[in-house]
């Protein structure tokens, strides 16, 4: 009831959920807003404006509750896993190191002047400052997928005689061989995860006929992101699986619920894995299917778990948690295709049925991101650094079951009332709509200054 080991795993697994949704929507919107800012700079049109004073309340309450719950979780390392941080100290000690001294000091020196400096510096010095914030979360995303990407496909070190981890060459731990993909996949799903967040919330203006030319340029761009990046992140996942396939075969194996080394394996479209029993019930599938998308041969043999006995995941999280990622990302590509469709034939804007599918589809990139994660993580193990360091070695030698449920239990209660206030509040300010200005130059104003002095304080 009380190990350890699990409800340590299950306390970093609840915190970094938290976590990432919000840095993911950051990444996504410090570069919409980045845009936004540009084309009021180029065109002086005055609803890129409004949008911009609107989306960037949004912006300063989930980059502060993403900050703070980034601060949470490093105190895990020195709390729950001592051994872990100990061992791989040297290696991913100065990675994150870098994240701070460039992305994170580059972010705080900007953040403010993009905040409260509206009418107060120059037009092209803020537009600087908002591209330089949005850079900054692309280059915080680079050191930490760095590291995480380490930790699963671990190179660049050698081990000495009191175990810990020395590294021999920073290129190699720094590019290691997952890590390209992983960037780019999780680029990619930032972009689309706010897309579709600033897609609903135009698409829920347009059904109650408010904010309408704003509503429009929101679902515009929406769109054009869902249509360009959707397929782009299939093709970035195809890669992301041949990579996995070579250096983590068992967790591929894991994903396609494939127990016994089999030529032509099925994609199975459901099933129902008994890791007990080593075997799946209600198998739907395709015949070779599983084959053909990770060895372009519907005739291959692809590994099985078995093959495997000592390097098995919890199967059902990750088969169940990759069709999850896997459904809302087909879903997304749909979407987009057919409003590019409706957009060419003149009825993007009118089709409300169209428009509460967006508002629906709003959650689904973190839901996606979230099973990617779940994917990425449950499907190491029982590895924390793969092949290196095992989970169950990495743990604080001191550490008793009933202090962690118990802080467990805190974070639980705390997340709930502080981060739900946070999310609370976002949808509140959407609610509440935005501050239409009128049709001429108001730059030199200072309600950017008092609508995120608002936004903060009234969190």
């Amino acid at each position: 009831m009380f190990d350890p080991i699990f409800l340590a795993r299950v306390q970093f697994a609840f915190t970094i959920s938290f976590h990432i949704i919000f840095p993911a929507f950051t990444i996504g919107l410090g570069s919409f807003l980045a845009v936004l800012e540009t084309l009021w700079v180029i065109t002086k049109n005055v609803h890129y404006r409004d949008l911009y004073k609107f989306w960037i309340k949004i912006f300063a309450v989930a980059f502060g509750m993403g900050v703070v719950s980034g601060v949470v979780m490093s105190y895990q390392f020195g709390t729950n896993w001592s051994v872990f941080s100990d061992r791989v100290a040297n290696v991913l000690g100065p990675l994150l190191g870098f994240e701070v001294m460039t992305a994170f000091f580059l972010e705080a020196s900007f953040l403010g002047i993009m905040l409260f400096g509206w009418g107060r510096v120059s037009q092209t010095m803020h537009l600087v400052s908002t591209w330089i914030v949005a850079i900054g979360t692309l280059v915080s995303a680079f050191w930490i997928l760095s590291a995480n990407s380490w930790m699963q496909t671990p190179q660049g070190f050698t081990v000495g005689e009191d175990g810990r981890l020395m590294p021999t060459d920073w290129l190699e731990i720094i590019f290691n061989p997952s890590f390209p993909p992983r960037y780019l996949h999780m680029i990619a799903a930032a972009y689309l995860t706010t897309s579709f967040v600033v897609g609903g919330v135009g698409a829920f203006y347009l059904l109650k006929k408010k904010y309408l030319p704003h509503a429009r340029i929101m679902l515009g761009m929406a769109t054009i992101m869902a249509t360009l990046v959707g397929p782009l992140q299939s093709a970035i996942g195809d890669w992301h699986g041949g990579n996995t396939l070579e250096h983590q075969p068992a967790k591929i194996a894991a994903i396609e619920g494939i127990w016994e080394t089999t030529k032509g394996a099925p994609m199975l479209l459901f099933a129902w894995p008994d890791q007990k029993e080593r075997k799946n019930y209600f198998e739907i599938g395709i015949p070779g299917g599983a084959s053909y998308i990770l060895k372009d041969d519907p005739n291959a043999e692809l590994k099985g778990l078995n093959d495997f006995p000592d390097h098995n995941p919890p199967v059902a999280v990750v088969f169940f948690s990759f069709r999850v990622m896997v459904g809302l990302g087909v879903l997304m590509i749909l979407i987009g295709i057919i409003s590019t469709i409706y957009y060419f034939r003149g009825k993007l804007f009118e089709s409300s049925w169209l428009h509460k599918a967006w508002i629906a589809m709003s959650p689904s990139g973190f839901i996606a991101l979230l099973a990617g994660w779940f994917v990425t993580e449950v499907g190491r193990q029982p590895w924390s650094a793969y092949g290196v360091v095992r989970t169950a070695e990495a743990v604080s030698p001191a550490i008793l079951g009933p202090q962690v449920a118990w802080s467990l239990a805190a974070f639980v209660i705390m997340y709930t009332f502080v981060f739900g206030a946070g999310i609370h509040y976002i949808f509140k300010l959407i609610r509440k709509g935005m501050v239409v200005a009128e049709e001429k130059d108001q730059y030199l104003d200072h309600s950017m200054e008092a609508s995120v002095v608002e936004a903060i304080s009234q969190k």
